[in-house]
């Protein structure tokens, strides 16, 4: 079961943690997954707080530090695989296309509350 963490509200809005690779928002959202969930909350007017981690799959000498560098994941989600967003409250919704669906489903309104 995914931790839950103690979060604040900034204002009436809920506070987001998108953690993503150290790649971030760069790059096509169609290629890659971090720059997708990004795009995807940027477009749904949402502010959050951007966490990278590291330990990339694409490279080959980040292996070795994986498992430590993304321990913080882990315990979040039960997987290595960013991107992960952390919802006000702990609930925790993996993979971009889940959170991009998500960011869709749940616009930032104009009036909060």
């Amino acid at each position: 079961m995914p931790a839950k963490l103690p979060f604040s509200r900034l204002g009436s809005l809920p506070a987001v943690i998108l953690y993503t690779c150290r790649q971030k928002k760069t790059g096509p959202a169609f290629a890659h997954p971090c720059a997708k969930a990004a795009k995807a909350l940027d477009e749904a007017g949402y502010e959050y707080e951007l966490r990278t981690v590291g330990g990339y799959r694409m490279l080959p000498w980040t292996w070795g530090s994986r498992d430590d560098e993304r321990a913080e994941i882990r315990k979040l989600s039960g997987t290595n695989e960013v991107p992960i967003l952390v919802l006000d409250g702990g609930e925790v919704v993996s993979g971009s296309g889940t959170i991009a669906h998500w960011a869709h489903e749940h616009p930032r309104g104009k009036s909060a509350g």
